[in-house]
């Protein structure tokens, strides 16, 4: 049974940092991503990974300070999230596919087969 796991979310003050977990069972995926949702928005693309580290994507809004990596030992899914803003704050998904996808591809929600339940982030002014 395929499980994605996400951990790590929490209350931060502005300019803080968090680091988001997403541990993955049942299987191992050529493409996950991680996508994060407002109260009362869409589920927007946050950053995109898969087997070559150059196939590492990132929405505009958090280059620089976001960046996605994977352990393929412990087959876990990180977001390392530094200078955190007020507008960061959302539920965050981590996704997965069997499939390798183009870039812009990567980008869409339903381009992916599995989710995690999400993790709350909330960054304070």
């Amino acid at each position: 049974q395929v499980q994605l796991v996400e951990s790590g979310g929490g209350l931060v003050q502005a300019g803080g940092s968090l680091r988001l977990s997403c541990a993955v069972s049942g299987r191992t995926f050529y493409s996950m991503a991680w996508f994060r949702q407002a109260p009362g928005k869409e589920r927007d693309f946050v950053a995109s990974i898969a087997f070559a580290p150059a196939s590492a994507y990132s929405a505009d809004s958090v280059k620089g300070r976001f960046t996605i990596s994977r352990d393929y030992a412990k087959n876990t899914l990180y977001l390392q999230m530094n200078s955190l803003k007020p507008e960061d704050t959302a539920v965050y998904y981590c996704a997965a596919t069997r499939s390798s996808l183009p870039k812009i591809q990567t980008m869409r929600a339903e381009s992916f087969d599995y989710w995690g339940q999400g993790t709350q982030v909330t960054v304070s002014s």
